[in-house]
């Protein structure tokens, strides 16, 4: 009897009430080449199979998920239910006699990847830039199978060459890209073994952050260093610790004054999150959004025009010139900013993760813990009892004769 696989994110009607509602279906693995999804609906969620023969995605809609009526096996199914359904089917004749895969060149399984990461993840033009360049020239041609621990070892190593350790870091995040691409045709039955890969380690000891932040009196020279248009994005920035792509897509109604906080809808991962305000940060909201549309960007060119990738980085060159902040820097170190500003005040780091939009706070400490000794220090002071251990007052010092 196959053994049927749990996922805590579908299993119950009040797991799956939890998630947003969108059009792409959420997937999980029920076995080697097929995945279950389920689509949710604003109402009801479908149950969705895919299966990989041939060289292409074969899909069908399994039926209706039990997320308000009760199942009957048929119409209506449970998440066990629907696994079964999705394994009798790939066993039938509605996909008929499997055809024997082809042998997939690593090139193939890149593409099947890519197609995949575009419809589920943010970061998109910047995964295929770093497979274009770095991973395809070497590897585009060659049989997924017949990959070499050796091989990959050998081109990693090349990636840093004799650098220092920003490019061993580099060539770590290059390979990370690899080994997920990898491993997502690992998943879809694109290739039998991922032993190759799994054997490759990254370089130890090379991706401890150095932290570049403003103090606020550098901070006060940028803003009034800047033109108006961008000086509004720079204030946002430092108030809210978000990204400038974040900033750039919110609209007028993401700003939630009844909660004084304000939501950023498209994130570097995808999930929304909403972040608090101080009481200058609301005012500042306040005045942005006055008798404006709710479907309007709540930051524009001075033109009234969207911001793009390339509208901030030569604004923000002169920034720094003109406020004599040196080396200059990039708009990211405003996100920086914002953090450090909290650790440095005894902020949890738990609590910094989640308004930074960190999935745990394994980043959060690399980059900020060390910004808030003070709080450790006084944290210990405070609840180490005294153990009534008694010192002479008079300290003497041995001479050693020489």
């Amino acid at each position: 009897m196959v053994r049927r696989v749990t996922e805590p994110t579908f299993e119950t009607r009040t797991a799956r009430a939890r998630l947003p509602a969108r059009h792409v279906p959420y997937w999980t693995v029920i076995g080697e080449g097929i995945h279950l999804g389920f689509r949710k609906g604003i109402r009801a969620g479908k149950w969705i199979a895919r299966s990989y023969a041939g060289g292409k995605y074969h899909h069908a809609v399994l039926g209706q998920a039990d997320d308000h009526l009760e199942a009957d096996g048929v119409d209506v199914l449970t998440f066990y239910q629907a696994q079964d359904k999705a394994r009798t089917w790939v066993q039938s004749a509605k996909v008929g006699e499997r055809e024997q895969i082809k042998p997939q060149t690593v090139g193939t399984v890149l593409d099947a990847y890519l197609e995949w990461f575009q419809h589920n993840r943010r970061t998109f033009g910047g995964t295929r830039q770093t497979i274009k360049k770095h991973i395809r020239p070497k590897f585009e041609v060659v049989r997924a199978d017949e990959l070499t621990t050796k091989a990959i070892r050998r081109w990693h190593h090349q990636l840093a060459g004799d650098g220092d350790r920003a490019a061993h870091a580099t060539a770590n995040r290059v390979l990370t890209v690899f080994k997920a691409a990898l491993n997502f045709g690992f998943r879809e039955g694109m290739v039998t073994s991922d032993q190759a890969w799994r054997r490759v380690q990254p370089f130890r000891d090379v991706e401890n952050p150095r932290i570049r932040y403003l103090d606020i009196e550098e901070s006060k020279r940028l803003i009034n260093a800047c033109p108006p248009d961008f000086r509004r994005l720079v204030q946002a920035a430092l108030l809210t610790g978000a990204r400038y792509g974040e900033l750039t897509r919110t609209e007028v109604q993401d700003y939630l004054p009844d909660a004084g906080a304000i939501r950023f809808r498209f994130t570097k991962n995808g999930k929304p999150r909403v972040v608090p305000l101080t009481v200058e940060g609301q005012k500042f909201l306040t005045s942005v959004t006055a008798g404006r549309p709710p479907e309007e960007r709540l930051f524009t060119r001075a033109d009234g025009s969207a911001w793009f990738t390339s509208h901030q980085a030569r604004r923000m060159a002169a920034a720094c010139v003109s406020a004599k902040i040196t080396p200059a820097i990039s708009f990211h170190i405003l996100r920086h900013t914002y953090a450090a500003g909290l650790a440095m005040r005894g902020v949890p780091l738990t609590v910094i993760a989640n308004v930074l939009g960190h999935s745990d706070t394994r980043i959060t400490e690399r980059h900020y813990a060390h910004l808030a000794p003070s709080y450790v220090a006084d944290m210990v002071r405070a609840n180490v009892p005294d153990f009534g251990i008694k010192t002479s007052r008079k300290v003497t010092r041995l001479r050693v004769k020489k």
